[in-house]
């Protein structure tokens, strides 16, 4: 039977040309062992049981003090009825406690479903109902926001902590969230639980349960929401040990057991849960933890510690380079400097190595792909693109509406095959069936971005699709025309939505920060004349708006949820 175009296009993916890129000895598909995490993580113990684990504002934890203490932790919440397969609720920032916790959660094969410190009370609600959590495990500063709905969700016991809980006894201060503040009056309703109280009070020996690694859940994160509701990713045990070693063994000169990194990265994000918190725990790295950004501080944990891999967002890349500090370290000590999350503008980059002269090596994943499937390879980082696809990964772009596949150098939907891809959603046949297709023996996960592979192997990233602004009938990509704003001498951020309008479909609205020198002086006109001279008619913004700061998401991402949002609060005014 003779085979259709794209099918013919599908076969040169199936080559995976990127291989070639991969450094020597790194084959195009790894073993990846079908053990939990648990299992993996006693493995790191007898390995790496008496070195730091962790650093947490001058407190040392060893990894045998972490096991030993998750073990604890396992212990009570099997004793407070929590079985396998339960969900169990995080809200907490980067702290001990939520190691403790994520682990212990696991440890007796129940499924550890974070969610973001900055979640409204009603994200909390829609969170916890969706999966069904019945325990919380929260910081108390936190717990305001979950009393405000506790009636009106499944939620059945809270477990409190705070930051001071696992500070040194001499530092035992935290700027504006200091202090155990339980200062909220906790309804009669509410039972509550003292998480040291339960660290106290039950032994390191919890119920030994089996978990089939290719099945069960390890973790439920929620998707940011921006296409609608937030969505829950069905982790396995199994997606978590395949990015463990897909993603490290791609990079021979990182060595387990010798690494040390900054925890800055928000564990309730894919990102940093996955690539930094679990990367810690089963490789037997130290991870100097961070519960909130301050930059001079994390210098000086850097320049202390001797960290040798720094995991960032491209946001973050950028207020570094405002950091006279930043400037003067030595960035070139590092073994890598990676990046992911967001797409990296051209002039930070090239800001960045005109000052830090040291490369950024760029990235890309999804919470659905457990945080990464690409990366630019050890020996060939290349400037621009997020990479090439990691062993065991297949991708490949489609035409997001006939999903026929597009050849290379072509624009369109990028989708990919892996072992780290999630089961799937979380109680949503519906979005399951929009978001997987089956070609050429294989299940493919939809990305919803808009990507392109040149002629070598490596991806670009071009725009997400929910980012696409229809004006008059073209496809206008916001990142597109946020490059070019960057490139503008006076403009320090940017970002560019679509402002619905009938007449024309959508306006272009460029949403501008200047530089401080030029805070009142530039002028929208000067920005328009910018933008026509750079881009086609079509492109230019309509709109321009002057900002003092741009909204962020708690994982250092420009906010681009909430400013289309404002756009229809303005409307119910």
């Amino acid at each position: 039977m003779k085979q259709s175009k794209s099918d013919l296009i599908l076969a040169e993916y199936e080559k995976r040309p990127w291989t070639k890129w991969y450094p020597k000895g790194v084959p195009a598909d790894i073993d990846i062992p079908e053990k939990s995490i648990p299992d993996m993580i006693d493995e790191a113990v007898k390995k790496w049981g008496n070195k730091t684990s962790i650093i947490f504002y001058g407190r040392k934890l060893k990894h045998k003090e972490i096991q030993e203490l998750s073990l604890k932790f396992a212990t009570a919440l099997h004793n407070l009825g929590v079985k396998k397969g339960n969900r169990v609720a995080i809200l907490l920032p980067n702290c001990p406690q939520f190691i403790i916790a994520y682990f212990g959660i696991l440890r007796i094969g129940a499924v550890a479903s974070p969610m973001s410190p900055l979640y409204s009370p009603r994200e909390i609600k829609h969170q916890v109902n969706d999966n069904g959590s019945k325990i919380i495990v929260c910081l108390d500063l936190l717990f305001e926001k979950v009393e405000q709905v506790w009636e009106e969700t499944g939620l059945k016991h809270a477990i409190i902590t705070s930051i001071e809980d696992y500070l040194p006894k001499m530092g035992r201060f935290f700027g504006k969230v200091s202090g155990r503040t339980l200062s909220v009056e906790i309804s009669k309703k509410v039972e509550v639980s003292l998480f040291q109280d339960l660290i106290k009070k039950y032994p390191p020996n919890p119920p030994k349960i089996e978990i089939n690694p290719k099945e069960d859940l390890a973790a439920l994160p929620y998707t940011g929401g921006t296409t609608g509701v937030p969505k829950g990713a069905m982790l396995t045990h199994y997606n978590v040990a395949a990015i463990q070693e897909e993603m490290f063994k791609s990079f021979p000169d990182i060595e387990d057991g010798k690494e040390c990194t900054i925890a800055l990265l928000p564990f309730y994000h894919i990102y940093g849960q996955s690539v930094i918190m679990m990367t810690g725990a089963i490789r037997g790295g130290l991870g100097i933890l961070f519960a909130k950004p301050d930059l001079e501080s994390i210098i000086s944990a850097m320049e202390k510690y001797n960290v040798t891999l720094f995991y960032g967002v491209p946001t973050l890349y950028k207020y570094f380079l405002d950091v006279k500090r930043a400037r003067r370290f030595n960035w070139k000590k590092l073994k890598h400097i990676f990046c992911g999350a967001d797409t990296l503008h051209k002039e930070v980059r090239k800001d960045w190595m005109r000052f830090m002269n040291k490369e950024i090596r760029e990235g890309y994943g999804l919470t659905e792909t457990t945080a990464v499937t690409h990366t630019n390879p050890l020996g060939r980082n290349k400037p621009g693109s997020f990479g090439v696809p990691l062993p065991n990964t297949h991708a490949a772009i489609i035409d997001p509406e006939t999903k026929e596949f597009l050849p290379q150098g072509k624009e369109g939907e990028l989708i990919v095959s892996a072992p780290q891809i999630m089961k799937g959603y979380w109680n949503n046949p519906k979005a399951n069936e929009e978001s997987f297709i089956k070609a050429g023996g294989r299940t493919w996960f939809r990305t919803g971005d808009i990507a392109r592979m040149d002629d070598e192997g490596y991806f670009y990233f071009v725009e997400r699709i929910k980012d696409w602004i229809k004006y008059k009938g073209y496809s206008v990509f916001a990142h597109e025309i946020e490059e070019v704003l960057y490139d503008h001498p006076k403009i320090k951020e940017a970002a560019v939505i679509g402002v619905p309008d009938p007449e024309v479909g959508e306006r272009v609205k460029a949403i501008v920060v200047p530089e401080i020198d030029y805070r009142g002086k530039l002028t929208d006109e000067e920005v328009v004349e910018w933008c026509e001279k750079n881009l086609a008619h079509y492109k230019v913004p309509k709109i321009v708006e002057f900002r003092g700061e741009i909204p962020k998401t708690d994982a250092f991402k420009i906010d681009h949820k909430k400013l289309r949002a404002e756009l229809f609060l303005v409307k119910e005014k």
